[in-house]
């Protein structure tokens, strides 16, 4: 993944109503790389997210990744869109993606939401929750070899098979947030894009489930992006940390360098954590 000058900005009603969430980024993520990416509330980061993973709206305009402005009979207000700079995905440009392109991007890259567990269908079972990517392909597929992919899958998220029969509903949080896990990952992606993969969580059942992460990596061989407003969360698992503050990243090393000499405030504010914390 490359990111150069990266922009990204809600899709206006007209051109006096831009809003930019994301200024200028630029990072890379190497292959089998952990990227964390923390920021406060309203920073950005679940807006690249959404970017990273493809899964943002397309301009309706002219079917592509990147910003146009919404005309009459197709307005697109309020959805996400590059606008400035350049992102290369998987060696694929997202910043003109076609509708078509971007049909089989999406299958190389997994996205787990901050709401994920709570887009589990109710009335599905965990093992048809965690299939539906798959069945949706629009293809002859092997239920049998389906089935057992799900069933690896619910054992490497550390969940009993037992629970492939049950409903979301019937289950913790902790243990719908790693059926999500384990539907973003069916499609054995080469990409994990996690945003808050631990909200709504409790306290007891977080480090078990970012544990999982490196430990699938660890098998699977896929990179990461792992987005969070916990520092506890990224640097957890993450190789690198971006620091993400007003759209802008002020800061991006390991967690050794990263507080060395902060100069920003909420990167300020981040080694004074630390710092207690130690």
């Amino acid at each position: 993944m490359s990111a150069r000058d990266l922009s990204i900005e809600y899709s206006p009603l007209d051109v006096h109503s831009r809003i930019v969430a994301v200024h200028g980024v630029s990072f890379d993520l190497a292959f089998g790389e952990t990227l964390g990416i923390i920021g406060a509330s309203g920073s950005g980061k679940s807006t690249l997210a959404q970017i990273l993973a493809g899964r943002a709206h397309r301009s309706q305009a002219d079917g592509a990744f990147g910003w146009e402005p919404p005309s009459a009979a197709s307005p697109v207000a309020g959805s996400p869109g590059i606008c400035g700079g350049s992102l290369t995905v998987l060696g694929t440009s997202l910043r003109y993606l076609r509708a078509a392109q971007r049909t089989e991007f999406v299958k190389r890259v997994g996205y787990l939401p901050q709401d994920g567990a709570q887009r589990l269908t109710a009335s599905f079972t965990v093992e048809e929750n965690v299939a539906e990517p798959m069945l949706s392909l629009g293809r002859q597929t092997d239920r049998r070899m389906v089935g057992q992919r799900v069933a690896t899958l619910i054992d490497a998220v550390h969940l009993p098979l037992a629970v492939l029969e049950r409903r979301p509903w019937e289950l913790s949080s902790g243990q719908r947030q790693r059926v999500a896990l384990a539907r973003a990952l069916i499609l054995e992606p080469e990409l994990l894009v996690a945003d808050e993969p631990t909200i709504g969580v409790d306290l007891t059942m977080r480090r078990d489930i970012l544990r999982i992460i490196p430990e699938l990596q660890a098998v699977r061989s896929f990179s990461a992006i792992v987005v969070s407003h916990d520092l506890a969360v990224v640097t957890e698992v993450s190789d690198r940390i971006a620091v993400l503050s007003d759209g802008m990243i002020v800061a991006l090393d390991t967690l050794d360098a990263l507080f060395l000499a902060p100069d920003h405030p909420y990167l300020k504010s981040l080694a004074e954590v630390v710092a207690e914390q130690s």
